[in-house]
């Protein structure tokens, strides 16, 4: 399902991008797609987070889409628009296409792989998650903070500013999810890395979620993170028991 209205609002500002060639940061880093500026901070509307699957088993939350992403979605609406493709076919197709674009799907698939979740979820492998399949309506991929952040131009990592000493940030982020979490029909949700992870264990503090339905551990699948092999070993068992029990009961 659509979860807003702005792909529709937007839509002559992606048809009137090139469609022949990668979008470069000047046609897409303007001030059509800004839409919140803070000291070095800056976000910006993409057509990345547009759709919702509430029939997903499986959600993995990032923190916000990056340049790789940002860029293949808007190229990804622009070739649906221009084909007359609706609104909320667009927007499903641009989620499966951009969703955690990039080298860290392959880590990201390699760890779920180890906890075993392809066969919980009856799947044959992890890629068939990400694929043209019955796999994809397992999944639904999203991020924390929806619009893609910029912190000084580069991909906001979480940090510099950290999330909860930025109050926009922060409540961007719990704003996004309370809106979306609640159309999934309580799904498993891997968080990608403590910053997600941080502000969903204050959400279910709060009573707005269940702990018992987030794998707490799970490190953020960058090849930039160089402490993902440890942290994924410190905490693989606990997370497949997590899971185990989550799917199969325990």
């Amino acid at each position: 399902m659509l979860l807003t209205s702005r792909l529709e609002q937007y839509r002559e500002a992606i048809l009137s991008l090139p469609g022949d060639r990668p979008l470069s940061r000047e046609e897409l880093l303007t001030d059509t797609f800004r839409l919140h500026r803070e000291g070095r901070v800056e976000v910006y509307y993409a057509p990345h987070g547009e759709y919702v699957n509430p029939a997903a088993r499986l959600v993995i939350i990032g923190i916000t889409p990056g340049w790789t992403q940002m860029e293949l979605a808007f190229r990804t609406a622009r070739r649906l628009l221009g084909e007359g493709v609706p609104l909320e076919e667009t927007a499903r197709l641009v989620k499966r296409e951009a969703r955690f674009a990039g080298g860290m799907r392959r880590n990201l698939e390699d760890m779920l792989e180890e906890l075993g979740l392809p066969r919980l979820l009856g799947v044959p492998e992890a890629g068939a998650l990400f694929g043209v399949g019955e796999g994809e309506a397992l999944l639904h991929t999203t991020s924390m903070l929806r619009d893609p952040v910029f912190a000084g131009g580069r991909n906001y990592t979480g940090h510099s500013p950290a999330l909860p000493a930025s109050p926009f940030l922060l409540e961007a982020a719990r704003a996004s999810l309370a809106h979306e979490l609640p159309l999934l029909r309580r799904p498993l949700i891997v968080p990608l890395g403590r910053t997600v992870e941080a502000v969903l264990q204050h959400m279910a503090e709060d009573g707005f979620l269940d702990s018992g339905q987030v794998l707490w551990g799970f490190p953020h699948p960058s090849g930039a993170n160089g402490h993902r092999h440890a942290q994924f070993a410190g905490n693989r068992v606990q997370m497949q028991a997590a899971a185990e029990v989550f799917f199969v009961g325990g």
